[in-house]
């Protein structure tokens, strides 16, 4: 790990640290690395770390545990010990000795010692900050961990008496991207866009949903990104109706739209992004009707996302865009203002319009506060993602609008100003699209 990274993960856990110390000093947290899962038989999933962990120490390694003590300012690793054999087979591991040297522990044991070391690290502590449920198996540990720190209490020790998430305070420092984060974020933006791109110039009808995700993935893994934040989807005709389509087998017809919601992941940071377009490289005067408005929507979305707006009033525009447009086509009947009362869009445009966007593609953070849509902020990164999806087997519209599904998602920072589309230069214009198209 060079030492730029290694200064800002030791950063980080100095923010965490001082901000647990300012509410209790005699605190103590605890994180567990994500577990790995078995995929079939002997062969496991690949393995990807636990943000929280990765975010405080940049350690990808499984069977890992991070202990931070707040009036110490101490950081206690236990990882996996080294081990020839093993790392034979599976590549090397850092070790004892290696989470000292190179990633910020000022003390470290092997995993095995977890249990006997934890009572101890929890001895003399009133709160505790650890994220029951997450990993269930590691929860006995630390609930053991606690009652043997009770037990001492004859000896005249203290334990812990609170258990607190640590996202209420690490997840708000996660929600909010300085220029290392946004940096990543950028680059998996930017190799993103060219997936996308290429998509946009290789597909013809007559060819299949899974030969376009294989150059998705190719072009990620060929930039340098460790994975896809997400399953791509690839749904052609009716299946860019389907919300999470994820089979990407059928083939493609002339005539008939693409929707590609695909994304790579970079340094552990995710984006998040979708085009649809003609894969015959020429929209139908429907299709062209159903994508400008979703465009037209998306583009207020944008425009709303700003400082001091929220992702309730983003998707209030976008709900009134599409409504609008709707009633203008024929596809909705009524008095504007009502069907947007009742929730008309809902058969065709059913989800929100944002999430937040970071190290989980649907990232951490409190998207209400004290019961009211949370204020944004600058340095928050969100998508804006509406979409209309019309059934094929919708009876209500005219035959020429069935199977239409158009989605358009782009990711937005939140500056003191206007609106930063880190993902703007995907083709997502008509002529724009055509073009790439062609």
């Amino acid at each position: 790990m060079c030492t730029c990274h290694s200064e800002l993960y030791g950063k980080r856990r100095r923010a965490f640290l001082d901000a647990i110390a300012a509410k209790d000093p005699d605190s103590v947290a605890v994180f567990a690395s994500a577990p790995v899962f078995t995929r079939n038989n002997d062969v496991e999933h690949d393995y990807r770390q636990d943000s929280d962990l990765f975010y405080l120490t940049g350690f990808a390694e499984p069977g890992t545990v991070l202990v931070l003590d707040a009036k110490e300012k101490k950081a206690t690793m236990f990882v996996r010990p080294r081990d020839p054999e093993r790392e034979t087979w599976d590549g090397p591991r850092a070790g004892v000795d290696g989470v000292k040297e190179h990633f910020g522990a000022d003390e470290a044991f092997t995993i095995d010692k977890v249990g006997e070391e934890l009572p101890k690290l929890f001895q003399n502590k009133k709160r505790l900050y650890y994220r029951l449920g997450a990993y269930r198996a590691f929860d006995d540990k630390v609930l053991e961990g606690v009652d043997r720190a009770r037990a001492r209490a004859k000896l005249g020790f203290s334990w812990p008496v609170e258990i607190v998430d640590p996202g209420t305070i690490l997840h708000e420092m996660r929600l909010f991207k300085n220029s290392e984060d946004l940096s990543s974020m950028r680059r998996a933006a930017d190799i993103t866009a060219e997936a996308h791109v290429r998509a946009m110039k290789a597909t013809k009808p007559g060819m299949h949903e899974f030969q376009v995700e294989a150059m998705l993935l190719e072009t990620f893994r060929m930039h340098g990104s460790e994975r896809p934040a997400y399953g791509s989807i690839v749904g052609s005709g009716a299946n860019a109706t389907i919300l999470h389509y994820r089979q990407n087998n059928r083939k493609m017809e002339d005539g008939e739209l693409l929707l590609i919601d695909a994304g790579c992941e970079y340094d552990y940071y995710a984006s998040d992004v979708t085009r649809t377009f003609p894969v015959g490289g020429k929209f139908t005067k429907e299709q062209q009707a159903i994508y400008e408005l979703v465009l037209d929507a998306q583009e207020a979305g944008i425009d709303k996302t700003r400082k001091g707006s929220s992702l309730e009033q983003i998707h209030a525009s976008c709900v009134d865009v599409i409504t609008r447009g709707l009633v203008k086509l024929g596809l909705l009947s009524g008095e504007v203002d009502q069907l947007i009362k009742d929730e008309a869009h809902k058969p065709f445009f059913m989800h929100k319009t944002s999430h937040w966007l970071g190290m989980d593609v649907h990232d951490v953070g409190n998207y209400y506060v004290g019961g009211k849509a949370r204020p944004l902020e600058p340095g928050m990164v969100l998508t804006v993602e509406p979409g209309i999806y019309i059934s094929k087997d919708n009876d209500k519209v005219p035959p020429s609008y069935r199977g239409i599904g158009v989605r358009i998602e782009d990711d937005i920072l939140v500056t003191d100003g206007d609106p930063d589309n880190l993902t703007r230069h995907i083709p997502k214009t008509v002529s724009e699209l055509q073009a790439a198209c062609a």
